[in-house]
């Protein structure tokens, strides 16, 4: 989605942290404009694989999707474990692959998103277990613009700002009608999607949860050499601009920076 911001396709872009700090840490002249959702990823393991804490993943086959969040999720789990990826065998795997594998015996958790997480507890019942790995880390959906964009139509981007909070509003007031919108525009069945809709965080807002969650994502990106070439940690004061966000809600920004 940046990808069109930047060629000029899109004027406004609803993206995910990974190409956020891609296109900072090329230099590209965005503007980090508001958070909207975010929602923890998750591990489940196979109960015969005798995995009670984050430690005892230690041996075990992990399956994860390489260059998504669930990359940065793994990474991020097995540093807080005391863990380094040559303590597990890694395993990629596309989302929709990991239960049959899981099922399978071939891999003993997973670390993925929702739904493919209920849908992996539901289909193993006892055969399976959620791990406690909460606050973790946590994939973001985020509004990006070109600067210049923004420095020519700044009331139509606090406009779409404002848009966005009063849909947010209306979803808090009428849960059950949210559920069943976003259930027919995705595609899913009503009641996959109920059980798991608080897992999902809709807040418009910029906060320091926000900045650490772009962090953890550039630091893996320098661990890991997936940067593009000299780059170094982005200084996210300059790539988020709040000014938008502080004329529709003050209230909604919570930098310590500012």
């Amino acid at each position: 989605m940046p990808g069109h911001v930047i060629g000029g396709g899109a004027d406004i872009a609803t993206t995910a942290e990974a190409p956020v700090t891609a296109s900072a840490m090329a230099n590209q002249p965005i503007a980090f404009v508001a958070g909207m959702e975010y929602s923890d990823l998750k591990t489940v393991v196979a109960a015969k694989a005798g995995v009670k804490t984050k430690a005892d993943l230690r041996g075990k086959r992990i399956g994860f999707t390489a260059g998504t969040g669930s990359e940065v999720y793994t990474a991020t789990l097995l540093k807080s474990a005391g863990l380094t990826p040559k303590d597990v065998t890694l395993v990629n795997l596309r989302p929709q692959e990991m239960l049959s594998a899981l099922a399978a015996g071939s891999i003993d958790a997973i670390d993925t998103w929702e739904p493919h997480i209920a849908n992996a507890k539901k289909t193993l019942g006892e055969a399976a277990a959620e791990l406690d790995t909460k606050g973790t880390y946590s994939e973001t959906f985020n509004i990006v613009v070109m600067r210049t964009y923004l420095d020519a139509n700044p009331a139509l981007v606090e406009k779409f700002i404002a848009a966005l909070i009063d849909a947010e509003v209306w979803m808090e007031a009428h849960q059950d009608e949210a559920i069943t919108v976003v259930a027919d525009a995705v595609g899913m069945k009503r009641d996959d999607l109920a059980p798991i809709w608080a897992d999902y965080v809709y807040r418009v807002r910029l906060d320091d949860r926000l900045i650490e969650i772009l962090k953890t994502h550039s630091a893996w990106r320098l661990e890991s050499g997936n940067h593009p070439p000299g780059a170094a940690m982005p200084d996210f004061s300059k790539v988020v601009v709040a000014e938008p966000l502080k004329k529709v809600d003050p209230a909604r920004v919570t930098l310590s920076w500012k």
